[in-house]
């Protein structure tokens, strides 16, 4: 990579679900802008994980309501967390972000 280049195709697999396994598994996790991507990609995995199983315990309105609204939302920090990424910015997505500092990767 070409100094002051910075590795945005690994960044923005960070935000494609699982895909984040690939960054967080190569030699790309040294780079500090992927490794803020891919910390802030755990995040967004994580919240859609643990969402999904809220909304799945919860018969009728977790089904019907919760899910489809915390799909979209998901859905939405992860077009801008591409968009970040995709840009060089290292901006934390918004509600879920600043737990991503909390990883030690």
């Amino acid at each position: 990579m070409v100094e002051g280049q910075k590795n945005t195709g690994m960044s923005i697999i960070c935000y494609i679900w699982i895909l984040v396994l690939i960054p967080l598994l190569t030699d790309a996790k040294n780079d500090p802008f992927v490794k803020f991507h891919i910390k802030q990609g755990l995040v967004l995995l994580i919240a859609s994980l643990i969402g999904g199983v809220v909304a799945g315990i919860i018969p009728v309105v977790g089904w019907f309501v919760i899910a489809p609204i915390l799909s979209i939302f998901i859905l939405v920090l992860a077009i801008m967390g591409i968009i970040n990424a995709a840009s060089g910015q290292e901006k934390q997505l918004p509600v879920i972000g600043q737990f991503g500092d909390k990883f030690n990767i």
